[in-house]
């Protein structure tokens, strides 16, 4: 759409170019550390403010995924080995920004027998040989061909909530997310519930990709029938030239309306805003 590509952003979208000591600091950290983040591979609109904050949300198994999702900046393409320093790395950047609540993401690993479930088990397991009283928030691929297997080596690193997007909404994962189902989507968090029924569990959807209300009240319903417990939703912002276009910029009363029906859908922790990401305000309750 030619006309998205020229439209200029409304301005509950525009946000202060980040500064301070304190995000000069966790920037620097990281950069010493060699940590990979979403926030940056993903270009995301919220680190000014969350590395002013000290906290990222650190991404684990290299920073290139092996799906092609349109929405999407992170790298395509035959990832490395999983690192084995990285469990360790992580550990000293919890320690060094004084970290207590770690949200871990990946990028899609299918290349890998358990898609990629022992890393994270690794990360948390290292961190919390350093700092018991963290808290951890998972935010795991779909592990396609491997979720049995995924959930039973995730099993070994509990307590932590344990996310996964679904992203949109059915009738445009072809266009959206390529290479994902969105019935398999659901069944991870289903099958995650079931074996472990005091885990909170939790999804996003991005809005503004030509989704219908219809569409995404569909998709909270579906959740809700799985047991997911927390939902966020966000604004869709294209983070590179060759993802999708936005369709629609969604006004934050939009916003408002949806976190209201997810709350009387019964999800337990609800964040609806333009800005909202997975990890972004995580650790709020």
């Amino acid at each position: 759409m030619t006309g998205n590509k020229k439209r200029r952003l409304p301005e509950w979208l525009k946000r202060p170019l980040p500064a301070g000591n304190c995000f000069s600091s966790t920037s620097s950290t990281i950069s010493q550390l060699g940590i990979e983040t979403i926030c940056t591979n993903a270009n995301c609109p919220n680190q000014g403010e969350c590395w002013s904050k000290g906290t990222a949300t650190v991404l684990i198994l290299g920073n290139v995924c092996t799906r092609n999702c349109k929405f999407c900046s992170v790298a395509k393409g035959k990832p490395l080995p999983p690192d084995p320093t990285e469990p360790q790395r992580i550990a000293q950047l919890t320690k060094e920004l004084k970290i207590k609540y770690l949200v871990i993401t990946s990028v899609t690993r299918d290349d890998l027998p358990d898609g990629g479930a022992a890393q994270f088990r690794d990360v948390i397991n290292a961190v919390r040989r350093s700092n018991s009283a963290i808290k951890f928030e998972l935010l795991v691929p779909d592990f396609k061909l491997c979720q049995s297997k995924a959930l039973n080596v995730l099993a070994d690193a509990l307590p932590f909530v344990l996310g996964h997007n679904v992203e949109t909404v059915p009738r445009l994962y072809a266009k959206a997310r390529s290479g994902a189902d969105y019935r398999t989507s659901l069944r991870l968090l289903e099958n995650a519930k079931k074996l472990w029924p005091d885990t909170q569990t939790k999804s996003s959807i991005m809005l503004g990709l030509g989704e219908t209300d219809e569409e995404v009240t569909k998709v909270l319903e579906d959740l809700r029938s799985v047991n997911c417990d927390r939902l966020a939703l966000g604004q869709y912002l294209k983070p590179s030239k060759t993802s999708l276009d936005v369709v629609e910029y969604v006004h934050p009363d939009k916003f408002i309306f949806w976190g209201n029906l997810a709350k009387q859908m019964g999800f337990s922790w609800v964040m609806s805003s333009p800005f909202t990401r997975s990890s972004y305000n995580a650790e709020s309750q």
